[in-house]
């Protein structure tokens, strides 16, 4: 069995696992390609430790909120399986998840505990740390498999606390990449120009993006026919002056973003009252990370406009450039009324982290 000999080798020297890498990719090229849309997870677990403390953690981990959201949306959409009723249509899926602990004797655990030898066992005992094993290509190409185990509940407990967001990232990184295969094939090269020419950037927008309005240092792109299956979607680009530090405290990233949406963006055109805001009643959620080597701070949050006539969720990156001596601020908003915001916002996340701002340097200019 596939996850009891990749555990096993795991001991043994790289040089003899890389030689048969031929031999994986021929294999792999015969399985069926996986199935399944972004962001949907096949989690396999006995029905009675899901309904206990080691599924309260999971649900923590695949199913908690995403931050800054007017009302209440999952990370990933779970559909939870009993070991015993996976079936061969069900094992095609992109993303598989199988939950155990060893001490287990439900019938659910124990088909997952069937695919690890005792001297797997016994080396997960042996060192408590071991707890998770990801495999590619188990069963279809394209796929992603993930056995979650440990020696006793407790055990696998302790290790999901610690690792929660590491394997949040995991599948988050995973699903954008595979977003970003179909979402980036086609580009509009009329929009990346006006981004270098106005801001200085490489931007790279579907072509199903066009041009909204573009002026010095202001680039805003939209979606021009959304339907009842299809969210509004606009992205906005932004470039000014980096003078202080203080321009990257949450405060004043959100004064900043008032600002320019007061300024260039409104509901109806026509109605000077109708610019874009930001819902203050619903804080947003501020995180810190480094892009390319560029501080970064994401800000999620909710908008309306101000005469509250539309209102939606957004998603944004403030980057600074210190060798440039400037400050970008890009963001993705949302329409779509009653419905989930989670794949709207996981696209313009794509779109968004495939931007350079360093491109002026990069070309020599």
């Amino acid at each position: 069995m596939k996850a009891l000999r990749i555990l096993i080798i795991l001991a043994i020297p790289v040089w003899l696992f890389s030689c048969s890498q031929d031999a994986k990719d021929r294999m792999s090229s015969t399985l069926p390609k996986a199935r399944g849309s972004i962001g949907e997870i096949v989690l396999v677990i006995d029905s009675t430790k899901w309904a206990g403390p080691v599924g309260e953690e999971l649900r923590g981990i695949f199913e908690s909120d995403l931050p800054g959201m007017f009302r209440s949306e999952p990370m990933f959409k779970i559909h939870r399986v009993d070991p015993r009723a996976m079936t061969r249509m069900l094992k095609m899926y992109t993303n598989l998840i199988y939950v155990t602990t060893f001490d287990d004797r439900s019938g659910g655990s124990q088909v997952i505990n069937a695919q690890f030898s005792k001297e797997s066992k016994d080396r997960a005992a042996a060192d408590s740390s071991l707890y998770s094993l990801r495999m590619e290509d188990e069963y279809a190409r394209g796929q992603e498999v993930l056995y979650l185990f440990g020696n006793t509940e407790e055990e696998l407990i302790q290790n999901l606390k610690k690792n929660g967001d590491r394997l949040q990232n995991l599948f988050e990184v995973r699903e954008r990449g595979r977003l970003e295969k179909a979402l980036l094939a086609r580009k509009n090269a009329a929009a990346q120009n006006e981004a270098r020419k106005n801001l200085g950037i490489e931007i790279n927008p579907p072509v199903s993006y066009q041009i909204a309005k573009s002026e010095d240092n202001f680039l805003w792109l939209r979606q021009p026919s959304p339907t009842e299956r299809r969210p509004d979607i606009s992205l906005f680009f932004y470039e000014t002056d980096y003078l202080s530090e203080e321009q990257t405290f949450p405060e004043n990233i959100l004064k900043l973003r008032d600002s320019i949406t007061a300024e260039h963006i409104f509901g109806d055109p026509e109605d000077p009252t109708s610019f874009v805001t930001s819902e203050k009643q619903i804080p947003p959620a501020f995180r810190n990370m480094v892009i390319n080597d560029n501080f970064t701070v994401e800000i999620r949050g909710t908008w309306k406009t101000n005469n509250i006539s539309m209102g939606g969720t957004f998603v944004g990156y403030l980057m600074v450039d210190q060798e440039k001596g400037k400050l970008y601020y890009m963001e993705g908003f949302v329409y779509y009324p009653n419905e989930v915001h989670r794949d709207a916002l996981r696209e313009i996340q794509t779109i968004l982290l495939n931007t350079d701002i360093s491109w002026k340097e990069s070309q020599g200019a």
